[in-house]
Order: C-alpha cells, then sequence, then structure tokens
C-alpha cells in the first residue's frame, strides 16, 4: 500500500482546514519558540514550514523565540559556567552580553533565513530595538535578568502592517543602557497581551498539562483559568508548568482570547492546533460567565 497521500485526500484535508483558514486570516497570533522542537534539526524546519503556510494564509504571525541551549553551548566553549537560581539563569555582564549576541545575532537571524527559505517575509528585531521591551532588574541575585516594566507594540504592528513576520528574540533595555536577559515564556505572554493577540502558543517539551505526569495519556486537552488555579492547589501543576500556567493567565487577563500550552516535539504540531479538530496540548480559557 503507498504511504503517499492521494490527491483526493489532500483535498479533503485542504477543505477541512477551510473553516479556520476563514477564522484565522488577519489575525494576530504569537507562537512562543523553544525547547525541543529548536534543538532538533527537522523539527526546526516544520515549524519554519508551519508559520510560512500561517503567513502566506493571511494569518499575521509574531514569532518570539529563545535559545538557551545555543546560549550554554557559547558559555562552554568560553569555559563560562551556568548557574541557575530558581530556574532562571544568572546573567552577569559578561554573560548577558553573550546572551545578546546569541539571541540577537546567530539564533534570530537563523531563524529569518529558514522562514525565508519557505516562502516567508520575516524580519528579525530584538526587545531593545524601538523599546519594544522596557525592563529592570527582578532580583539582585540574578544580576541582568530583567522584568519587564513595558512593551511599545510600534515596531511589532509596523513589520505586520507591511506584511512581515517578526521575529523577536527577548532582551530588553532600560533607559539607562542595560540590556537584560528576559525569560521568553514571559516575554511572548507580555507580547501577546500588549497586541490582544487571537491566540498564543507556547511550545514546550512536553506534551501538554497532565493530570498525572508520568502518564502522556492524562493529558487535559483543554481547562479554564479556575481550573488551572485548583490544579496547582492539588499539586496536579508543579515544578516548571506552574511558571508557564502564570504566564498563559497574565496573557488571557490581558485579551489574548486563549493560550495553548503546545507539544512542540509533534511534527506540524502548530497547524494540528490552528487548522484542525485534534489540537496538540492543552488550551487554558477564560472562564466562562
Amino acid at each position: 500500500m503507498s504511504s503517499e497521500i492521494s490527491n483526493a485526500k489532500r483535498a479533503e484535508v485542504l477543505t477541512q482546514a477551510l473553516p479556520y483558514i476563514k477564522k484565522f486570516n488577519g489575525e494576530v497570533i504569537v507562537i512562543k519558540y523553544g525547547g525541543n522542537a529548536m534543538i532538533n534539526e527537522q523539527l526546526k524546519l516544520q515549524v519554519m514550514e508551519d508559520i510560512a503556510l500561517l503567513w502566506l494564509i493571511g494569518v499575521k504571525v509574531v514569532l518570539v523565540h529563545g535559545g538557551g541551549p545555543e546560549i550554554n553551548e557559547l558559555m562552554d566553549k568560553l569555559g563560562k559556567k551556568p548557574v541557575f537560581v530558581d530556574g532562571l539563569r544568572v546573567t552577569d555582564k559578561e554573560t548577558v552580553d553573550i546572551v545578546e549576541m546569541v539571541l540577537a545575532g546567530k539564533v534570530n537571524k537563523s531563524l529569518v533565513t529558514l522562514l525565508q527559505m519557505k516562502g516567508g517575509h520575516a524580519v528579525g528585531i530584538s526587545g531593545v530595538d524601538g523599546g519594544m521591551i522596557e525592563a529592570e532588574i527582578k532580583d539582585e541575585r540574578l544580576g541582568y535578568v530583567g522584568k519587564i516594566t513595558k512593551i511599545r507594540t510600534q515596531p511589532i504592528t509596523d513589520l505586520l502592517e507591511k506584511n512581515y513576520i517578526p521575529v523577536i528574540s527577548t532582551v530588553a533595555g532600560d533607559r539607562h543602557g542595560n540590556v537584560y536577559n528576559i525569560n521568553g515564556d514571559t516575554a511572548a505572554a507580555h507580547i501577546a497581551g500588549a497586541l490582544h493577540a487571537e491566540r498564543l502558543l507556547m511550545m514546550t517539551d512536553i506534551a501538554g498539562i497532565l493530570r498525572d505526569k508520568d502518564d502522556p495519556s492524562s493529558l487535559i486537552p483543554e481547562l479554564t483559568i479556575s481550573e488551572a488555579n485548583a490544579l496547582r492547589e492539588e499539586g496536579v501543576i508543579s515544578g516548571g508548568m506552574i511558571p508557564k500556567v502564570e504566564c498563559c493567565i497574565k496573557a488571557i487577563n490581558e485579551g489574548v482570547k486563549n493560550v495553548t500550552i503546545l507539544d512542540g516535539r509533534i511534527p506540524h504540531s502548530v497547524l494540528m492546533e490552528l487548522l484542525t479538530n485534534e489540537g496538540a496540548g492543552t488550551m487554558v480559557k477564560k472562564d466562562e460567565n
């Protein structure tokens, strides 16, 4: 039996996607990209294909990216050992220079190049550009790790209006010329909220929110803010998932329709989430009145 999809099946798939294409045409979708989907080259290409396809069908995609593994790699080459406090990278002056070089330089431009290879028109910017992300010191123990104080959306909306895909690296500045390392999930939530985006997709290395962390089949496909808070109190949402869920809630409270914690290990999970009934992860949404 041929594994190739038939033309009839291909046409049927496209027809089924039509209502979703219509729904998201002209809407702003923020995608936070990082983790395994960024390390695996094949997955990276598929994510870029997904984003280029969404752009080609008229979706206003904003790509916010991290780059932790690449930062660690360069620090290792330079003989500088990463130090973490409560899961956040301690960032001294030398480290913040490395972070800016890797995120705003190497990683950002490689993603722009891939998007353009796949047919999209992309422009890479950092949170420093146009004063887009303004920050202050989050915690003296962490050094140049920033707490966001302001988002200026104009650099993003200008690019969207000119029909570009903004590719944003999560470094920020202040009015004194300092540069800060910003957590990617936090930056994406603030940006999505400030843009009043239709959706925020947060790509991660797990299936989503699991009722039993050791059982992938216990995935919770959908939950409200109240249900998420209850699961946190029960200890179901714990560890590194707590700040992710807090970012989801922040974005929703600032006007994002809903947020999906997306399994970035699944090929084409972005298209599955936006253009099919199936979805790929856990969707967090407002409580119904």
